[in-house]
C-alpha cells in the first residue's frame, strides 16, 4: 500500500463505492480480502458493530460482480478479476426506516422485492414473500444468463430495534427467518451471498437449514476486512497526520480485533473520519448512539464494572444472542463495546477469549453511560471535581470528594442492585467514575506476588488502589496488603512519584471509613 502525499476528500457517510473512488474519496483497498473470499467459498456471514464499513464493502461486492471495471483501475483485484462477466446482483437491506410490527416488516420486504424485480427486468407472479424472493432470483437467472449475487445488509436490524418488546421481536425475527430460508433451495441460482449484521443470532433461530452458511465473523483470514489498521492509518491518511498526536490516536480510537493477538488491530472508520475533520479527539462513535438497552440489561443483571476490563468468556457464549437468550457478552461484543483481547485454547477444541475495551474512547464513555446505574448523578460536576482533584495531586481533596459521592449514592440504590452489599459495589463506583474520565486505568493489575485492584497513571504520578469491606470500623488491612505484596515494585524505575491508596468501605455505614496513603 502506497503512502498518500495529497490530502483528498473524507468519505463521512459515503457508503457508495462509486462515488469514493469517482469524486476522489480516500479509500482504503479492501479486495485483498475481497479476492480471498470469493475464492475460498460462496455463502458467508460477517458481523461487525454498527459505522464500521459494511455497508460499502457490500457496495464494492456489487459494483465487481457487475464488472464496473473502471472503478477498480488500481486495487489489488484489478488484474485477478474476469470483467467479461457479469453477474446480476441482487441487494436487501433494512438500515431504513425502524418496522415495529410483521406488518410492517413484509411490507418493507416487497417493497424492495418489486423495486430488484424492476431495476433486474424480471416480472414476479407470487405472492408470498418466500415465493416472490425464490422467484426472484430464478428468474434473474434465467434472464441474464449468469448466476445471481444476493448481498443483505442490516439483516437483523428490525429485530434489534425491537430487542426490548420480546413479542414483536420475536414476530419480526420469524418474518425474517421465512425470507432468509428461501436461500437454501436457490444454492443452483447462486453465484454468490453475503449477510451482514450487527449481532450474530443462532442458526436455529433465523437461519434454519442454511448449514452451508460460513460465519467469518471471528475468522483469522478476515479480521481486518471492515475497518482501518495502524498501516491504512499512516499510509493512507498520511496527509492528515501533521498536527495531531499518533499515539493519542491509537489510544483513543484503535484496538478493536475479531481474532488472537497476531491479527492487527483496527480503527472505527467512523472515529478517524471525523477526527481528521474536527482535529479534536471526542468520543465520536459512541455519541453517534447512547446505548440505553445495554445500560438497563447490564444494571439488572448486576453491575461490576471493572471486570469489563478483562471479562473471560467461552467461544459459545460469544455467538449466543437471541430474543430470548442474549449473553452479557454476546452484547457487549457484537456491539462493539468489549473487543477481543486474547485467544486462548487450554485443551484441545475449548476456546477461552479474554474481551476488554477496545480503546479509551469506549472505556471512558461507556463508564460515563453507566453511572446513573451506579447510583451516580449523571451531572459533569462530580466527574470535574474529581479531576481537578488527581490535577493538583491534591489527595486530601480526592478523599473528601470520595467520602461525598458514596454518601450521595440513594438508598434504594442498594436496596434493587444484586451487587450492592459486596466490595464489588464500592470498586464499581469508584472504577466506573475515574474511568469516565478517560484516563489511563488498570485493573486487577499483574506483579509477580499477585493483582492490585487498581493502578491510575496520571499527570507523572502513579496510584495503586487496593479496596477492602469491612464491617464497620477501618481496620488498615488495605494498604498493608499493598506494602506486603510488593505490588509497587514493578512500577518503580518509570521517573513518576508513586502513591499507595488503601480504601476501606463499610458494609454498616456504606461509606469510606478508611483512606490511607502512603507515598514512595
Amino acid at each position: 500500500m502506497t503512502t498518500s502525499s495529497a490530502r483528498r476528500k473524507l468519505p463521512i457517510g459515503v457508503q457508495s463505492f462509486a462515488g469514493i473512488i469517482r469524486e476522489g474519496y480516500y479509500y482504503v483497498d479492501k479486495t485483498p480480502y475481497i479476492d480471498h473470499l470469493i475464492e475460498q467459498g460462496k455463502y458467508y456471514f460477517l458481523s461487525r458493530p454498527r459505522r464500521f464499513g459494511k455497508s460499502l464493502l457490500l457496495d464494492t461486492l456489487k459494483e465487481l460482480f457487475e464488472a464496473n471495471e473502471p472503478l477498480f483501475r488500481g486495487l489489488y483485484i484489478h488484474d485477478r478479476w474476469d470483467w467479461q462477466t457479469r453477474h446480476p446482483v441482487i441487494r436487501l437491506g433494512f438500515g431504513d426506516g425502524v418496522m415495529s410490527s410483521r406488518a410492517a416488516l413484509d411490507e418493507r420486504i416487497q417493497e424492495m422485492l418489486r423495486e430488484e424485480a424492476a431495476r433486474l427486468g424480471v416480472c414476479l407472479r407470487n405472492n408470498s414473500i418466500a415465493g416472490r424472493f425464490g422467484e426472484l432470483i430464478r428468474r434473474t437467472h434465467e434472464h441474464h444468463g449468469e448466476r445471481v449475487v444476493v448481498l443483505i445488509d442490516e439483516y437483523d436490524k428490525p429485530i434489534l430495534d425491537n430487542i426490548t418488546e420480546p413479542d414483536t421481536a420475536r414476530e419480526l425475527r420469524e418474518g425474517l427467518k421465512n425470507l432468509y430460508s428461501v436461500l437454501k433451495d436457490a444454492d443452483p441460482h447462486l453465484r454468490f451471498c453475503l449477510l451482514t449484521g450487527v449481532s450474530k443470532f443462532s442458526k436455529v433461530s433465523l437461519f434454519s437449514g442454511l448449514n452451508n452458511l460460513r460465519d467469518i465473523t471471528l475468522s483469522s483470514d478476515y479480521g481486518p476486512i471492515c475497518g482501518y489498521t495502524d498501516e491504512d492509518v499512516d499510509t493512507v491518511f498520511a496527509p492528515e497526520l501533521p498536527g495531531l498526536d499518533r499515539q493519542q490516536i491509537r489510544q483513543w480510537y484503535n484496538g478493536y480485533r475479531w481474532g488472537d493477538e497476531r491479527q492487527p488491530s483496527v480503527y472505527n472508520p467512523f472515529d478517524v473520519l471525523l477526527l481528521f475533520q474536527e482535529r479534536e479527539f471526542r468520543p465520536y462513535w459512541f455519541e453517534s448512539a447512547t446505548p440505553s438497552f445495554l445500560v438497563k440489561l447490564l444494571a439488572e443483571r448486576g453491575l461490576y464494572t471493572p471486570r469489563l476490563e478483562a471479562m473471560e468468556t467461552e467461544a459459545s457464549l460469544l455467538g449466543r444472542f437471541d430474543v430470548d437468550d442474549i449473553a452479557t457478552e454476546a452484547l457487549l461484543f457484537q456491539t462493539g463495546y468489549l473487543t477481543i483481547h486474547k485467544v486462548e485454547q487450554p485443551i484441545t477444541g475449548y476456546w477461552l477469549y479474554t474481551l476488554g475495551y477496545p480503546n479509551r474512547e469506549v472505556e471512558s464513555s461507556l463508564n460515563q453511560a453507566l453511572l446513573p446505574a451506579l447510583g451516580l448523578p449523571r451531572s459533569g460536576r462530580e466527574t470535574l471535581t474529581l479531576f481537578r482533584a488527581l490535577q493538583a495531586h491534591d489527595l486530601k481533596a480526592l478523599e473528601t470528594h470520595l467520602k461525598s459521592l458514596f454518601a450521595s449514592l440513594p438508598h434504594d440504590w442498594y436496596r434493587n442492585n444484586p451487587i450492592a452489599q459486596y466490595e464489588g459495589h464500592y470498586a464499581s463506583v469508584f472504577y466506573s467514575h475515574l474511568a469516565a474520565l478517560g484516563l489511563l486505568i488498570r485493573v486487577e493489575d499483574s506483579t509477580h506476588m499477585g493483582r492490585v485492584d487498581m493502578a491510575l497513571d496520571f499527570n507523572g504520578h502513579i496510584y495503586l488502589f487496593e479496596f477492602k469491606v469491612v464491617e464497620q470500623l477501618p481496620e488498615g488491612r488495605a494498604l498493608q496488603q499493598i506494602k506486603d505484596k510488593g505490588y509497587a515494585d514493578k512500577y518503580q524505575g518509570q521517573g513518576k512519584a508513586i502513591h499507595l491508596i488503601g480504601v476501606e468501605f463499610s458494609s454498616e455505614q456504606r461509606q469510606i471509613v478508611a483512606f490511607e496513603v502512603e507515598t514512595l
